[in-house]
């Protein structure tokens, strides 16, 4: 028996996987497949009833009243949004490529930058957002333009650090398209930082991961840098 996804998340996945106008088929995980964590997927009723009571025993223990009107729904909404925030868990990166690399006689950088990002930190469950700014030099094989923001989308849509996000970025692009270099730019605000622990708002982390001609050309990881400097016209 497959292992069906939420509507509300198989909604996230196919927008993350197709073009606008793409009609993809409903994801359904293959009987027995695992989960992130390496273990059997459970079905959805028992997912549901895990995580449900899970939280409901943090209400409980932090002192609150899970039986109290404002809470009673708690369990169930605290499911469905880690569902959607995980759903990059779910997406098949070939249905992501889908076919979108093209032979075109262009060896240049490609930049795209400002990607706004949304993601969990693994430590602490918060959030962490900010911008990505992704480039690579072609060998003669372009990416679909769209299909860089949906890169980082599917690995933002994990627990994460920030690290290796940014590794994972680039280096799914450098296997995937073999270009001569692939340079990835992090920058993001952790609420881990900035709501406990040190309780410092303003921080900004920057992380940056870059592979073949940007590690070994000076020059390629400066003009890198400088298009970062760069803002858009009418910005």
């Amino acid at each position: 028996m497959t292992t069906r996804l939420p509507d509300h998340v198989q909604k996230i996945v196919a927008e993350i996987e197709s073009e606008i106008g793409e009609s993809p088929g409903a994801f359904e995980a293959p009987p027995g497949t695992t989960g992130p964590g390496g273990g059997l997927r459970p079905s959805r009723a028992a997912s549901n009833r895990r995580v449900e009571a899970a939280v409901r025993q943090i209400l409980t223990e932090i002192g609150e009243d899970a039986d109290r009107q404002g809470l009673v729904g708690t369990p169930e909404r605290v499911h469905r949004m880690y569902t959607e925030l995980t759903a990059g868990y779910h997406v098949d990166p070939e249905r992501l490529i889908n076919g979108a690399i093209f032979d075109v006689d262009y060896s240049e950088m490609v930049v795209v930058k400002d990607i706004p990002f949304y993601s969990l930190c693994e430590h602490h469950l918060l959030p962490f957002f900010g911008s990505a700014a992704v480039a690579y030099i072609p060998r003669g094989r372009v990416l679909g333009l769209s299909k860089i923001p949906r890169i980082v989308e599917m690995y933002a849509r994990r627990l994460q650090v920030q690290e290796r996000l940014t590794q994972q970025i680039a280096d799914f692009l450098m296997e995937r398209l073999e270009p001569g270099g692939v340079g990835v730019v992090l920058e993001a605000t952790h609420l881990c930082m900035v709501m406990r622990g040190v309780q410092k708002p303003g921080t900004v982390m920057t992380t940056s991961h870059v592979l073949g001609l940007f590690r070994s050309r000076d020059n390629t990881r400066a003009e890198f840098f400088a298009h970062l400097a760069r803002r858009p016209p009418g910005a």
